[in-house]
């Protein structure tokens, strides 16, 4: 079992747990009494140039505890004062140590959508993500089907929130493509063993019809590198 698959079990243990608070008709049904979203994060990612995600991160998997002091609130707030056109907050709790009050906090102080940056295994965790302040979602092909990605972006439209569709190979991005994904992100950190090669999002960016928002994530350090990707569009 590689650690993708270990952080996803997880989850679905937190979910199962969560139900048990607040059963999922429940909070599915808060979720649609809420103004139905207009799809920021969506346009956000759709204006001319490049645009930029900047993540709220407090350990992970790969580099253990990232920020010993992590005052989330103040980092965000940070980046939208920078700049930022979306921020992705983390709300897994035992590898990323973040926090569903992380991402409700933070979406009442900053100007620009959120995504919520979990391991999306529940549609459950699509209602909970907009309860919490959410303008998108984060659905990993790597631990769903395409016929449950295609579910859950339904879900995402009723609620007026956006599906960030990550993948990292062809064939997951070809599957994204079939689904009708919106925003298709390759991962350049691969979960399974967590090296990193940015040449990922190259070689992929070509699978990604026009149209399609193209997000290049992790492992995007320098300025050359964002060069790079831009010049590659």
């Amino acid at each position: 079992m590689t650690i993708l698959d270990t952080i996803a079990e997880n989850a679905r243990a937190r979910v199962r747990f969560a139900k048990e608070a607040i059963p999922t008709q429940m909070i599915r049904e808060q979720a649609l009494a809420l103004p139905k979203g207009d799809f920021a994060f969506e346009k956000a990612l759709a204006k001319d140039g490049l645009s930029f995600i900047c993540e709220c991160k407090k350990a992970s998997p790969s580099k253990g505890l990232i920020a010993k002091d992590y005052p989330y609130t103040e980092i965000a707030k940070s980046y939208d004062a920078a700049g930022a056109d979306c921020i992705s907050v983390l709300t897994e709790p035992k590898w990323f140590m973040g926090s569903g009050e992380h991402l409700r906090e933070i979406t009442k102080l900053v100007n620009v959508p959120c995504i919520r940056k979990d391991f999306t295994v529940d549609e459950y965790m699509i209602y909970e993500a907009k309860v919490l302040g959410a303008s998108a979602v984060l659905l990993i092909c790597s631990i769903l089907p395409p016929d449950v990605v295609e579910k859950y972006i339904k879900i995402c439209d009723e609620l007026g929130i956006s599906a960030l569709v990550e993948t990292h190979d062809e064939a997951e991005v070809k599957d994204a493509v079939s689904v009708g994904a919106r925003i298709i992100g390759v991962n350049n950190r691969n979960l399974k063993d967590f090296s990193v090669d940015t040449g990922n999002s190259r070689r992929l960016r070509e699978l990604v019809p026009a149209g399609t928002i193209f997000v290049s994530e992790s492992g995007v350090k320098t300025a050359e590198d964002v060069k790079g990707l831009r010049d590659m569009g």
